[in-house]
C-alpha cells in the first residue's frame, strides 16, 4: 500500500493543485468560497484540463482501433489456418503469427482501453484527495496543495443538500441517512454508467466496418460495452459525490468528442462514413473516400513527376580519359 501511495504522489499532487488553482479563480471571479458549486466547476474544470492533455493518446487509440479493424481479413485468415488444431505447437505458432500480426499493423488487442488506463492513475490520485477530507479536516491536515482551509471548506461544502464528501453507502450505513445524499448520488451513477454504456454502444453501431463487426474480437467489444458500465456503476456507491461529479465529467468529455470524431472522421467502410458521403453529397462534395483516393494519387502523381524531372548529374571522368 505504501509502494502504491508513492506512486500516486506526484499524480495527487498534480490533481490537488489544479483543484486549488481554479478554485482560487473561480472564488476570485465573485463565487462563494465555501459553496458546493464552486468546487463542483473546480472539479468540471480538471477533467477539462486532463481530459484535453490526454487527447494525443485519444488520437492513439483511433489510430489503434482502425488498425485492429483493418487487419480483421487477415485474422479470420489465420483463425480458419489453425481451425481444428488444438495441439501445443499450433495454438503457440497461431499466438505468434497474431503478435506479428499486431505488430505489423502497430496495434494491439487492449488498444480501445488505452485511455482508460492512462486516466486511472488520475482517477485514484483525486479519490485519495476527496475521499480523504474528513480524516485530514479532523487532524487539522492538509492534502497535497490544498491547505486545511481548503480542505475543511471542501468537506463542508453541498449541491443539493449532499456533501462532496459523502459517499452513497457511508450515508446508508451511518443510521442517520440523508436523503440528498442518496438522490445525488443515484443520479450521478446512473449518468455516468449510461454515458460510458452509450459511447461504446455508438461506436459498435456507427464507426466499426462489417469485417470488424463480424471478427473474432467483437465478442470483447460486446463484454466491454456492458461491464465496464456495471463495473463503475457498482463501485460508485463508494465514490464521494466530488469523485463522481468528477467521472460523469469525464464520461460527457468522452462522449461528445467520440461524437466529433465519428461525424467529421469516421472509420473507412463504416456506417458513419457512409452518412457523412450522404451529407457531403447533399452539398454537392465528392465522397471522403474518394477524395482521399483522389489526394493519394496526385502525390504519387506528384513524386513521380519529380524523378522524371530531376536533372542527372554529371559523372566526373578519370584524369587519362579527358
Amino acid at each position: 500500500m505504501q509502494i502504491f501511495d508513492t506512486l500516486l504522489w506526484p499524480f495527487r499532487m498534480l490533481m490537488s493543485w489544479i483543484l486549488w488553482a481554479f478554485h482560487e479563480l473561480f472564488s476570485f471571479l465573485g463565487m462563494d468560497t465555501n459553496s458546493g458549486w464552486t468546487w463542483t466547476f473546480s472539479i468540471v474544470a480538471v477533467v477539462a484540463v486532463i481530459r484535453a492533455a490526454l487527447i494525443p493518446v485519444f488520437v492513439k487509440q483511433i489510430k489503434a482501433q482502425r488498425a485492429m479493424q483493418a487487419l480483421q481479413p487477415e485474422l479470420r485468415k489465420l483463425q480458419a489456418k489453425y481451425k481444428g488444431k488444438k495441439d501445443q505447437l499450433s495454438q503457440q505458432a497461431m499466438i505468434a503469427e497474431q503478435r506479428a500480426l499486431f505488430k505489423k499493423h502497430n496495434t494491439g488487442m487492449f488498444s480501445s482501453c488505452m485511455p482508460l488506463l492512462f486516466q486511472m492513475p488520475f482517477f485514484f490520485a483525486l479519490f485519495t484527495v476527496l475521499n480523504n477530507t474528513a480524516t485530514a479536516k479532523a487532524a487539522g491536515e492538509g492534502i497535497g496543495a490544498l491547505s486545511a482551509a481548503h480542505v475543511r471548506s471542501f468537506d463542508e461544502s453541498s449541491i443539493f443538500g449532499a456533501r462532496l464528501s459523502d459517499t452513497f453507502l457511508n450515508t446508508l450505513n451511518s443510521g442517520n441517512i440523508n436523503i440528498s445524499v442518496i438522490i445525488v448520488a443515484v443520479v450521478l451513477i446512473v449518468a455516468m454508467s449510461a454515458l460510458q454504456f452509450i459511447t461504446q454502444r455508438q461506436i459498435m453501431s456507427k464507426n466499426m466496418t462489417k469485417e470488424a463487426l463480424e471478427g473474432p474480437f467483437m465478442q470483447q467489444q460486446k463484454m466491454m460495452l456492458y461491464i465496464l458500465p456495471l463495473v463503475f456503476g457498482i463501485g460508485g456507491i463508494n465514490f464521494p459525490i466530488g469523485l463522481l461529479l468528477y467521472w460523469t465529467a469525464t464520461n460527457v468529455w468522452t462522449l461528445c468528442q467520440q461524437f466529433w470524431v465519428i461525424r467529421n472522421n469516421p472509420t473507412p467502410g463504416s456506417e458513419a462514413e457512409r452518412e457523412l458521403n450522404a451529407r457531403r453529397a447533399a452539398k454537392g462534395l465528392p465522397p471522403i473516400g474518394q477524395k482521399k483516393a483522389e489526394e493519394a494519387a496526385a502525390a504519387a502523381a506528384a513524386v513521380e513527376e519529380a524523378k522524371k524531372t530531376q536533372r542527372a548529374q554529371p559523372k566526373r571522368q578519370p584524369k587519362r580519359k579527358r
